[in-house]
């Protein structure tokens, strides 16, 4: 297993997003497309946490009284939704400008999330019911110390979900040549080269001593924007636990 403690923040990446803090909350800002992405994240966060604890899916707070950690977490575009759920919710993100977002969009609407400026390393000895972290691992230094890192957040009978560009033709094109050509992502943010295809982060998963009981694909429909499926070739979210 990597080691844990090992830092993984690239500061390079640290400071490209931190760049974008000001406007992350703006649907048609820099941050656009993961507000076009969140709807389809949070439906499989929710199917999966129903699935996991044996859940109400028609229940407006299925985590309720569990605490979960939004690893990456920007200015809390998928915090506060977790919150919303009813979890007690910790972010961490690399760029405090981030974090400073995010404190300030919370206090405006009412939200109690604890807010971190650090990487996962930085919460060592912190146990989570539920562990997120969405289009984080490409941008880490050090990847199997990153997942080392998240499994070591986990508390006892936890739920892993993780979800991250495949390395494929079609992502390269798609979130590269066009997402940033085209200015649609902001350039600079993808570095294909560290995409990881599914076998190689379930590999990763594995040497953490965890098991990945379910991955979807994360695709583009014209008529219905960004849905879950069996189409891996953009994206992928998959859900582990401890074996």
């Amino acid at each position: 297993m990597a080691n844990a403690t090992k830092a993984t923040i690239d500061p390079r990446e640290a400071e490209h997003f931190g760049r974008l803090a000001r406007d992350w909350w703006d649907p048609k800002g820099s941050s656009a497309m993961l507000h076009r992405l969140n709807p389809a994240r949070l439906a499989y966060i929710r199917e999966s946490v129903d699935a996991h604890w044996g859940g109400d899916p028609a229940a407006f707070a299925p985590l309720k009284g569990r605490t979960a950690i939004d690893v990456g977490c920007g200015a809390g575009l998928l915090a506060e939704p977790l919150a919303r759920l009813g979890a007690k919710v910790t972010g961490v993100d690399a760029a405090p400008e981030n974090i400073g977002a995010a404190r300030a969009h919370a206090e405006a609407t009412g939200l109690d999330i604890d807010y971190v400026a650090g990487g996962i390393e930085d919460l060592a000895g912190r146990r989570f019911d539920l562990v997120v972290s969405m289009e984080v691992i490409e941008h880490v230094s050090d990847p199997a110390a990153f997942v080392a890192g998240l499994a070591g957040a986990l508390a006892e009978g936890a739920l892993m979900i993780l979800s991250t560009p495949n390395r494929t033709l079609l992502s390269r094109v798609a979130m590269i040549e066009l997402g940033e050509g085209l200015g649609a992502i902001p350039k600079g943010t993808h570095d294909w080269d560290r995409f990881l295809r599914p076998e190689e982060l379930e590999a990763l998963l594995a040497d953490a001593g965890l098991r990945v009981i379910e991955r979807r694909g994360l695709s583009f429909s014209p008529a219905r924007g960004f849905v879950t499926g069996g189409n891996e070739a953009l994206n992928y979210l998959l859900t582990a636990v401890r074996t």
